[in-house]
């Protein structure tokens, strides 16, 4: 049997899923670049590994910055990997101590003692990078 040169294709598939239904997002924060400090509400989590001195360094600098900074516009929660293991294992912490930035987007992760402050304002969309 032969096919007589015919080529069949395939039709595209329909365009009829949730990406036609989207919704405008309604505004909630005026963003404009390096203005979230302005007004977002910060929603930080630490994660810690005890007691340990880099992780009592790092709590201790978050805090100073939060209370500089955002003026009561934070949420801080801070998280023993030792206490809740399970907690690490779902947001995959390979390090401590790690902040988490979940609000306001884009999520960000800081590993270390968060000691250097221009890092930790930058990765927390407070500073500009000059």
């Amino acid at each position: 049997m032969t096919n007589h040169g015919k080529v069949y294709m395939k039709k595209p598939p329909k365009k009829n899923g949730p990406v036609a239904r989207r919704k405008p997002k309604s505004p909630t924060v005026v963003e404009q670049s390096g203005s979230h400090s302005l007004q977002a509400k910060y929603v930080l989590r630490l994660y810690i590994n005890g007691t340990a001195l880099k992780s009592t360094l790092a709590e201790k600098n978050i805090k100073q910055v939060c209370e500089q900074r955002l003026d009561g516009r934070y949420t801080l929660e801070i998280i023993d990997i030792c206490k809740h293991v399970n907690l690490a294992r779902d947001e995959q912490i390979v390090a401590v101590p790690t902040l988490i930035k979940r609000l306001p987007r884009p999520l960000r992760r800081l590993i270390g003692d968060l000691s250097d402050q221009n890092k930790v304002l930058f990765g927390l969309d407070l500073k500009i990078r000059e």
